[in-house]
């Protein structure tokens, strides 16, 4: 469809049907929107208007009813022309007294076209061809009325619940698609540009990604994680496979976010204490990428880190309703306690495998997420929780397990691997990047019992595209720098309890070794303390002293 951009804040917006044109509304001058000498063949005409974050109204009276009109930033009403109408028209305003940059259009179908929200029965309009949209931090809701087949001008409407045959409104099909803005931009004209491309059945198939099908017996709903500060397009395209027939809603974006808060907006979405935690933990991460197996203890604290911090988290958000910025302070404690705990535990008992399997969990983990995160998670048999935690763990157990025979080469990948991830955490707190949500979605669906309803599809852009080859040259060369190095090292240090032990021993026997007479600590740090005592004493005198004659 072509388009042209046209700002009018004048009163009568002339229109063509299949054109775009943007509007400037306010709230004291409704502008009427007409379209004129509308083909006979025409049967319906839906009109939609968009706008970015300020709702507006668009109704068929100058004084809008609630059965005849429409509030929110992405919606349409559907005409139903009769015989020998050649003239629609509409009404536009915004509910603001600034002016609110808008876009409009009017789509043409005919009589063998299905009529999106036909069967209505659930909202206010008789006929609605919109999406409902609602969202959380967690997911994004979407819901639309069910469509009707297509009738000829002057005819009565077909039955919606006359049967459930091959003649009726239950053959029909809705095929739901996701389009993707590009990514860090939250510009108005952006939005009006790009859901030009999600308006009509042909730019629908064109451009969006088509997540699933739905039949009449399926529920009119869908859910999607959310992606806050990313935009997104949905809409759904009805289908009559008898005609082979198709018709388009209204389509709905949205941001997961809030233009208007002050705080954690849509700019600025990421906490302090967000890029304070992930900010230490990238450079923590950083060297381990490169030193972690020849600095074996920062090593363990780092994994130890991980692995107890993200099980006190799930933990501490499941069981109470503590404030963000609080369970992320406890959370790093845990870390802490666990790293030191992980070291504490190998200098003891000295369990090179033992501290190897762990952090081969940590690096399956990852594995398992970045499998679960490409197209194979949102398979219709992962809905399942059982399943999908199955599947899940076998696949993280899997890396271990692999590597039991070569325990250096495994720490080695992990601390090459997790190190690096852990710089792309922290460079997702500042710049939008879909591939945080490696973890994120996992961590969502830990937390949430009905996360696993949602669709999990993500952007991929030319920022992801940069920063996964960051990410892949820090794991290389992490990897590639410690294996080099380490290759006429021994495999690990020796257990530092027995080391300490046997050189306690030896001390003890032999008397030829120096230190074998040196004094105990306790007694040396006396003997330091009485010199420093000696040095502040004042001198005593020594009785008469007889001077020197020549």
């Amino acid at each position: 469809k072509s388009a042209s951009f046209f700002s009018c804040n004048t009163g009568l917006l002339e229109l063509s049907l299949g054109k775009f044109r943007n509007v400037l509304l306010n709230q004291t001058n409704p502008v009427e929107a007409v379209i004129r000498n509308i083909a006979s063949n025409v049967t319906v005409v839906i009109f939609q208007v968009h706008a970015q974050q300020s709702d507006v109204v668009i109704s068929f009276d100058k004084n809008p009813s609630v059965n005849s009109s429409g509030i929110g930033v992405d919606k349409g009403l559907v005409s139903i022309l009769r015989p020998q109408q050649s003239v629609c028209t509409w009404y536009l305003r915004s509910l603001e007294a600034s002016q609110v940059l808008s876009t409009a259009i009017s789509i043409p179908y005919r009589e063998k076209d299905p009529i999106p929200g036909g069967c209505n029965l659930e909202f206010d309009l008789e006929v609605d061809p919109n999406i409902y949209l609602d969202y959380t931090l967690v997911d994004i809701h979407i819901k639309f009325a069910p469509a009707n087949l297509g009738y000829s001008r002057g005819a009565n409407p077909p039955s919606c619940d006359s049967g459930t045959g091959q003649n009726s409104r239950w053959r029909l099909r809705y095929d739901v698609y996701q389009y993707f803005l590009p990514e860090n931009d939250l510009s108005e004209m952006v939005l009006m540009s790009h859901i030009r491309k999600m308006s009509d059945v042909q730019s629908i198939r064109a451009n969006g990604i088509k997540i699933l099908t739905l039949t009449t017996d399926d529920k009119t709903n869908v859910y999607f994680s959310s992606l806050p500060g990313q935009g997104v397009i949905y809409n759904v395209i009805v289908w009559d496979p008898l005609w082979n027939t198709s018709a388009a809603y209204i389509p709905v974006h949205t941001y997961a976010c809030s233009f208007a808060d002050l705080v954690d907006n849509c700019s600025s979405l990421s906490k302090l204490s967000t890029k304070v935690f992930f900010t230490a933990l990238a450079v923590l991460g950083l060297f381990t990428c490169f030193f972690g197996h020849r600095f074996w203890k920062t090593d363990l604290f780092f994994m130890g880190f991980i692995f107890a911090g993200f099980f006190f988290f799930v933990f501490i958000t499941r069981v109470t309703g503590l404030g963000y910025d609080v369970r992320l302070i406890l959370t790093a404690v845990a870390g802490i306690i666990g790293g030191l705990f992980l070291v504490a535990s190998w200098w003891r008992f000295g369990s090179v495998l033992l501290c190897v399997f762990i952090i081969g969990l940590v690096l399956g983990f990852l594995f398992s997420s970045t499998v679960f995160f490409t197209p194979l998670g949102d398979y219709r048999v992962f809905r399942d929780d059982v399943v999908f935690w199955v599947t899940f763990s076998s696949v993280a157990l899997m890396i271990p397990v692999l590597f039991v025979g070569c325990p250096r080469i495994l720490n080695i990948l992990a601390s090459g691997i997790v190190g690096s991830y852990a710089v792309i955490l922290a460079i997702a707190c500042y710049v939008y990047t879909s591939l945080a949500y490696i973890t994120l979605d996992l961590l969502r669906r830990v937390l949430n019992n009905y996360f696993s309803r949602a669709y999990t599809n993500v952007p991929f852009q030319t920022n992801d595209f940069i920063i996964l080859s960051v990410w892949t040259m820090l794991a290389l060369s992490g990897v590639t720098v410690q294996l080099r190095r380490e290759r006429s090292e021994v495999p690990f240090p020796p257990h530092p309890y027995i080391t300490w032990k046997r050189e306690r021993e030896r001390r003890s026997t032999n008397v030829l070794d120096p230190s074998h007479h040196i004094p105990p600590l306790r007694e040396r740090i006396h003997n330091k303390l009485l010199h420093i005592k000696e040095f502040f004493q004042k001198e005593q005198s020594a009785g008469e002293r007889t001077p020197l004659l020549l």
